[in-house]
Parts: structure tokens; sequence; C-alpha cells
């Protein structure tokens, strides 16, 4: 029997993985066998889910902390995981920020700061790896972890550096997607809808926006934890070998209306 999603002994590097949609996304593949490497600023943080993951999954780990704003950093980090592991197959870009204000009052240093982390630092990270790793393999899958909020704009929290950054990062996607397919390196994004992280949980459980969300969301209701993993699993497994330069909206209907 075919296993399609076949990714056992394969190495993800995770950013963002200290909470939230990381940290599921790097137990989804865990579960599948992979070898992780959680990356977040939080080093005590990133140990945790490291010990959580191996002793769930029985799987290597290498946490490494790591500022996605600093080039040198990301260039280190990623020497240090060739270094123990020789490859680099899957990566997730996963961290980012979210100012919400009115456009009338975001800051300059708001919109760099979105700019700087979710869409420069997607691009780093993903320079880096693709460079040092995944062109002289001949192969690589990279994963953005985009927003629905970058396909569409919205009226009911307005975030225009958020949403201005995640659509950078559809189109990085699709660009990168572009030069890297001839070295065999696929390039998509997973744009999520409303999931409860630590970052939306007080908004998401308002009961102002649970209201709006039963007549924004098809689905009305919000994603539930785990609803990620099938779409980050397709996309970092050979299954997905045709598959590249694509953005997947994973957010209930949200983005069909």
């Amino acid at each position: 029997m075919k296993n399609y999603f076949d990714i056992h002994n394969q190495v993800a590097i995770v950013t963002g993985c200290s909470t939230g949609l990381g940290v599921q996304m790097a137990h989804a593949l865990a579960n599948q066998g992979c070898k992780i490497v959680p990356i977040a600023r939080r080093l005590d943080k990133l140990q945790e889910v490291a010990a959580d993951i191996t002793a769930r999954f029985g799987v290597e780990t290498q946490p490494i902390r790591c500022d996605i704003t600093d080039t040198t950093m990301v260039n280190n980090m990623v020497d240090q995981v060739m270094d123990r592991f020789g490859r680099i197959d899957i990566l997730i870009n996963n961290a980012g920020t979210g100012a919400v204000a009115p456009a009338e009052d975001i800051t300059d240093e708001q919109f760099a700061n979105e700019m700087n982390i979710d869409l420069f630092g997607s691009f780093r990270v993903a320079r880096a790896v693709a460079k040092k790793a995944m062109i002289p393999a001949k192969y690589g899958r990279v994963i953005n972890i985009a927003s629905m909020y970058g396909l569409v704009g919205n009226k009911i929290a307005p975030a225009s550096p958020y949403h201005a950054a995640k659509g950078g990062v559809v189109n990085l996607t699709r660009a990168l997607a572009a030069e890297w397919g001839k070295y065999g390196i696929t390039v998509n994004a997973i744009c999520p809808g409303y999931f409860v992280t630590p970052l939306t949980k007080e908004t998401l459980d308002s009961q102002w926006f649970q209201d709006y969300a039963k007549g924004a969301i098809p689905m009305e209701r919000y994603g539930f934890e785990g609803e990620l993993d099938s779409a980050a699993i397709f996309l970092a497994s050979p299954a997905s070998s045709y598959v590249t330069g694509v953005s997947l909206p994973v957010d209930g209907g949200y983005t069909c209306i």
C-alpha cells in the first residue's frame, strides 16, 4: 500500500513555534515522523515545545532561538540545522504579528514592524533555507503561512499593515515558486481564517465578534485546533509535487463571499 503523504524522517523547520498554530503544525508533522526544528525568540518556550514533541511522537528535535528580523541569526540557525541533520526538507514560515488600529492612526513604526516580521522575515528564512539546503539538494517544500486577510479586506478589525504584509506573502509565494521550481522546490501558502490562538483569543472570545463571525463565515464558526494539519501535511509531502505558487484558504468559506 502506497503512503502518498510519506514525510517520515524528513527535517522540518517551523518558525513562530513557541505557541499557537506553529506548535499545532509542528505536532502534525511530528505525528507523520518528521524531525522538527522549532524556531522562535523565547528559548524556554521552544525547549518545552521540543521536549513535548519528542515525548509524544518519538522524533528528534532541535530547538533554536532565532529572531527572524536578524539576518545573521537566520543564517546561523540554518547552518546549525545543516550541521546536525545535513538536510532541510520542509520550511513552515509561520512567525508573525498583528497590529490592530484604524489605518489613519497606524504609526510608521507599526507598519514597518509588520512588514519586517511577516513579509521580510518570511523571505529571510526562505532565502537562507533555499540557498544553503534546498537548492543544493534539488528538493524542498516551503509553506508560507499568510492569512485570509492577505486575500481580502475586512470591516470588523482594522489591520491595514497586517493585510498589506500578508498580501505581500501571498505574492512572494508566487514569485519564489516561479524562481525555484526548476530546483524541485515547491512554494505554497496557507491562508488561515479565524483560529483561536494566544494572539487572537481575546478578540475571538468576545460576543460581538462571535456574532459577526456567524454572518461572515459560511460554516458559522471559527477553525478548530487541528484543522490546518491536513493542509500542512499535504503541501509538505511528495503528494503535492506538482502544486506550487498556490495560496490555500482554510477559512470556513470566509473568502468565498
